[in-house]
This record gives structure tokens, sequence and C-alpha cells, in this order.
């Protein structure tokens, strides 16, 4: 992981401007993402996972059929940081 500071109230709200669909739920960032099928939805869940993994930093999440639920938090620094703004900007491209 690049950088363990957890980001400022003011940097979270910058970040989320950019970030569509993202929020803070509970202290972590969180998303839902829908698609048409459980196989498109479960292909973007690989596709996720193997971008997780060069990163070093995985997304705790939920699938139900074509339905993923995704909160982010970096658990070694205690909140969100800068790598779960760098994963939510990611699954979004990937989304697309």
């Amino acid at each position: 992981m690049s950088d363990l500071s957890v980001l400022s109230a003011s940097e979270l709200d910058i970040a989320l401007q950019e970030l569509k669909g993202w929020s803070v739920e509970q202290g972590k960032l969180h998303c839902q993402f829908q698609f048409p099928s459980f196989v498109e939805a479960f292909g973007f869940i690989i596709s996720v996972a193997l971008v997780a993994e060069t990163m070093g930093h995985h997304p705790e999440w939920c699938n139900v059929y074509n339905c993923i639920s995704v909160d982010l938090i970096t658990h070694d620094a205690g909140g969100i940081t800068i790598n779960d703004i760098h994963l939510a900007r990611k699954m979004n491209e990937l989304a697309q």
C-alpha cells in the first residue's frame, strides 16, 4: 500500500465529489453496483479482484445475484485513505 494516512474530512469530501455513486457509511467508503445479470456482476468481481490483488488492497463486498455492495477502508490505517479512493475509482471504471 502506498499511503496509510487517513484522509481528513475535507480531503474525503473533495474525493467524493468525483466518485459517482460512493458515500461514507459507518466510516467506510460505500457503493452499490447493479448489473444486468449475475454473470456480468461476477465478471466485475473477478476484474476488481485482479486489480485489488495487484494493489495489495482488498474490498469488503457482498454479491446477491446482480447486485454488489462494496465497502472500502484501510484497516491498517484505521480509516479511509488514498488507497481506498484509488480502488473506488478503478471500480467505477470497471463497472462501465
